[in-house]
């Protein structure tokens, strides 16, 4: 069997086990998602504890005890380690970039508005009321392209209409339904935005504003609420990890031996993984509300520069050129725009934010459990920002200490924040250990190239340890990983194994880092000045050639004669009769009849003879058997 066939076969019975674990998991009262169930039965193989040979077909046996173990695993509702995974899922399925989710937002709104659009450019109204009940579907459209009031509103629909009759009254709709779909799909996005303006303009002015809200205001009070709100669970998060790294870091001392068993230190390092992950997941919100803080200063400074112009523009006066007012009423309304997309945008990772939360009740129930505080307070817990400020001295890598990798550091290096950090930006050396924490790095110290990948690490001590054997450690990370799979969506180690690719992602990419920069580079045209005459000729006779032809252009004029009877000065039109279609008929086709001729003869065969043995003359008759045409 081909290579393909052997592929196409082992996603088969992979697509199998895995409709089999959903229904197993929804018999049994769990929901789960296909998604979560590929990464379960992926984790569950690449378990060493579970001994599944990756490298053969497994036996029907197997299967269904890798059906067992991820029922088992899926049904855990004690485990810190699936609620990680369920919020790597749900994180990736779910979030996506501003650009990214605008586009889809606005794909999503032009294909709720298709019906009426289609409705309004693919009318053909004739009559007096169907022209009335059109220009009222226009004036719906633009209500709801605009999202400024409901279009069941009587005081909104009356605003808009006022508005929309200012610049296309009724009587345009005759030129309107004669435009092509496209033109009239293209006019009908111009008139939303410029009616939007319109009503703004009115807002600001107090003369109108029915069913707008002021969103520049509820941005300015909610992006700093949700930052707040952001930044407290980060600091939750970021104190529940540093506790967690403080008992992995003393577990095994004699005193506590009640806590030192392999479950319980699982389940700590399992917890801290959590915490991890959400910490990292949160300060995303948290770029993501600050670049929505900076695009709302940067829209309310437009509009209120936009608005202070149309007032320059308008004035008092009763009449004013629509060539000057349209395109800032419209421009005036991309930017109320994208304020709403700011609104989306917010709302989207409010809710992300809320979201987050049920994945992190196992970890929150561990933290209180009476065993971890009697320990906890009996440990020094050391935070982020102490291992931070015990660097502050300037400790770095020293030259002597280098013995494998090119070092960079934030003084000789350009674009030194912007290093793609491998192990998103954890240490390499405490990911190695067998007790394994997710210990952020310093950069400051000097950051390590080794094979095209860069590493960080939280004191120089394990820069030196971990640049002695590298290969070594970075083994000791992927098995590490093996143990705990919600580590290779943390850590980013789809590298590590080919057969585990991003939720959502079907291929698998290169985790080469690709360092790219602008550059520029400048070189003179002609280091030496040069004075090179275009014109010039050396040969005689071609320059005689040139003044023989000067003469004869000057000697030549150009004469134009126009008379009153010129063709060109009217429009000339001749009317003839065209030639009428006509026939003649000169014959007619006919046919006759005629009798066919039928004769037969007798007595020509079978001769007699007489008495004495002569044949005698035959007796030949003719009988005429042809019929009489009458008959």
């Amino acid at each position: 069997m081909s290579g393909t066939a052997n592929r196409i076969q082992a996603e088969g019975v992979i697509k199998n086990i895995i409709r089999e674990i959903v229904q197993e998991c929804a018999a049994r009262g769990e929901g789960v998602s296909e998604t979560l169930v590929a990464f379960i039965v992926k984790a569950v193989v690449l378990d060493p504890y579970n001994n599944f040979q990756v490298d053969r077909v497994l036996a029907s046996e197997d299967v269904q005890r890798l059906i067992e173990l991820c029922v088992k695993r899926l049904l855990d509702g004690k485990s810190a380690s699936l609620d990680t995974i369920k919020m790597q899922v749900y994180f990736d399925m779910n979030y996506t970039t501003r650009e990214e989710f605008l586009t889809e937002h606005r794909r999503v709104l032009e294909t709720r508005l298709q019906p009426i659009t289609r409705e309004i450019t693919d009318n053909r109204a004739t009559t007096k009321d169907e022209l009335e009940s059109l220009y009222r579907k226009i004036v719906s459209s633009v209500l709801l392209r605009s999202g400024l009031g409901s279009p069941t509103d009587i005081s909104v629909v009356r605003e808009a209409t006022a508005a929309l009759q200012s610049v296309f009254p009724q009587t345009e709709l005759g030129n309107f339904l004669n435009l092509s779909k496209r033109d009239k799909d293209r006019q009908l996005i111009e008139l939303t935005q410029i009616v939007t303006g319109i009503r703004l303009f009115n807002k600001e002015c107090g003369k109108g504003g029915e069913g707008i809200d002021n969103l520049p205001a509820i941005l300015n009070e909610a992006i700093p609420a949700t930052l707040k709100e952001i930044q407290q669970q980060t600091d939750d998060v970021v104190d529940t990890s540093e506790k967690f790294i403080a008992v992995l870091d003393t577990m095994t001392t004699l005193s506590q031996k009640q806590l030192s068993n392999d479950a319980t230190k699982q389940k700590i390092q399992q917890a801290m993984i959590n915490s991890r992950q959400l910490e990292l997941y949160l300060n995303i919100l948290a770029n993501d509300a600050r670049q929505s803080a900076r695009e709302v200063d940067e829209l309310l400074s437009q509009f209120n520069a936009r608005l202070d112009q149309l007032k320059t523009t308008i004035q008092n006066r009763t009449a004013v050129p629509t060539a000057q007012v349209y395109p800032q009423f419209m421009h005036l309304a991309v930017i109320w725009f994208s304020f709403q997309d700011e609104m989306v945008l917010l709302s989207v990772l409010s809710n992300i934010l809320y979201s987050l939360e049920p994945y992190t009740v196992n970890t929150k129930e561990l933290l209180a459990d009476e065993a971890i505080k009697k320990y906890l307070a009996k440990v020094s817990i050391v935070t982020d920002k102490q291992r931070l400020q015990a660097n502050n001295s300037g400790n770095v890598v020293q030259p002597e200490d280098r013995s494998e990798g090119t070092w960079y550091y934030p003084e000789t290096t350009k674009n030194y924040d912007k290093l793609p950090l491998m192990y998103k930006g954890f240490c390499a050396y405490h990911l190695a250990l067998n007790d394994f924490k997710l210990v952020h790095g310093d950069s400051r110290i000097g950051i390590v190239q080794i094979n095209d990948r860069f590493y960080s690490f939280s004191e120089p001590k394990d820069a030196v340890l971990f640049c002695r054997k590298p290969s070594t450690y970075i083994e000791a990370i992927a098995n590490n990983a093996k143990y705990n799979p919600e580590l290779i969506q943390l850590l980013d180690l789809h590298a590590h194994f080919s057969n585990i690719a991003p939720y959502g992602d079907l291929t698998h990419s290169s985790s080469k880092p690709h360092l790219k920069a602008d550059s520029g580079t400048q070189t003179d045209t002609h280091f030496h000045e040069k004075n090179i005459v275009k014109d010039y000729e050396w040969n005689e006779w071609e320059l005689r050639r040139k003044a023989i032809k000067l003469a004869n252009l000057r000697r030549r004029l150009t004469k134009s004669i126009q008379t009153n009877g010129s063709n060109f000065r009217r429009e000339n039109a001749t009317q003839v009769y065209l030639p009428k279609e006509q026939y003649v008929q000169t014959k007619r086709d006919n046919y006759t009849n005629v009798p066919q001729p039928k004769v037969y003869l007798s007595g020509i065969r079978g001769h007699q003879r007489n008495e004495d043995g002569e044949f005698l003359p035959a007796d030949v008759k003719k009988v005429d058997l042809t019929l009489d045409i009458d008959e």
